[in-house]
């Protein structure tokens, strides 16, 4: 665990940020985007992940993003989410930035969660401007019932640019923070990647937990080699665990 300190635990911070990304869930079997046997190096963007995807071949798409949806549909928040969710409880200002879609973090129990990419389980409807939640996986029906045009995946595609109110509140909260926590985020992925170069001007420590090395490693004040759930069991000694974990029998709001 390179640059541990073992003094340093999230009960010394009143302002806490927690930036996620896809190693948050590789815990729950959901397969990291970049990484070692990472969805990108599987499949192509080009075709499934793009507005020119999209526009071309909706059902295609479709047919993807359904796939994923089931995978993740079988999978459930790990330990480190319960953590996170705990920690949000216990302390007074703590704000999940996230650039995953599972919807992982609400599930657990995080209430002050940006999805910086949207969701998996949120469609919009670009021609009339509707949205809508849904829990289906697959999704059945994929055209908005007021407009019949094709549902949209309400994530961020290659290509897309993130929803303007949520970065200006995950910047907000990354500006006032004293401690900012990224897990298993590749560093380079942006704009979200500069949101721990925000926290570390206004004065924020920045710990980095990832079991490899980034290419944003050296900003973090604390880099920790290990998985999530491993990591945040230390940060977290002297904090009240004594609330039930999240029931897994249903997914909350996203």
């Amino acid at each position: 665990m390179a640059g541990v300190s073992t003094d340093l635990r999230i009960k010394d911070f009143s302002r806490i940020v927690f930036f996620t990304g896809a190693g948050m869930s590789a815990e729950s079997g959901i397969p990291t985007y970049r990484g070692k046997g990472g969805i990108w190096k599987e499949y192509d963007y080009n075709r499934y992940a793009c507005q020119e995807a999209f526009d071309r071949d909706p059902d295609a798409v479709w047919e993807f993003h359904n796939y994923r949806r089931s995978l993740v549909a079988q999978c459930t928040p790990n330990r480190g989410h319960e953590l996170i969710a705990m920690v949000e409880r216990t302390m007074p200002t703590v704000t999940v930035v996230t650039q995953n879609i599972d919807g992982f973090h609400q599930y657990a129990g995080s209430k002050n969660v940006h999805e910086l990419h949207g969701s998996l389980w949120r469609v919009r409807c670009d021609q009339c401007g509707n949205y809508q939640r849904t829990e289906m996986a697959p999704l059945e029906e994929v055209t908005c019932m007021a407009c019949h045009a094709h549902w949209r995946p309400d994530i961020t595609w290659f290509g897309d640019s993130l929803r303007h109110e949520v970065l200006m509140a995950a910047t907000a909260a990354v500006e006032q923070a004293d401690l900012l926590i990224a897990i298993g985020t590749s560093g380079v992925v942006m704009p979200a990647a500069v949101l721990p170069l925000i926290a570390k001007k206004g004065g924020a420590t920045l710990i980095e937990i990832n079991p490899q090395e980034t290419e944003m490693s050296d900003a973090y004040d604390v880099t920790l080699r290990g998985t999530a759930t491993d990591m945040l069991t230390i940060l977290t000694e002297g904090l009240d665990d004594s609330l039930p974990q999240a029931a897994a029998d249903g997914r909350q709001g996203t």
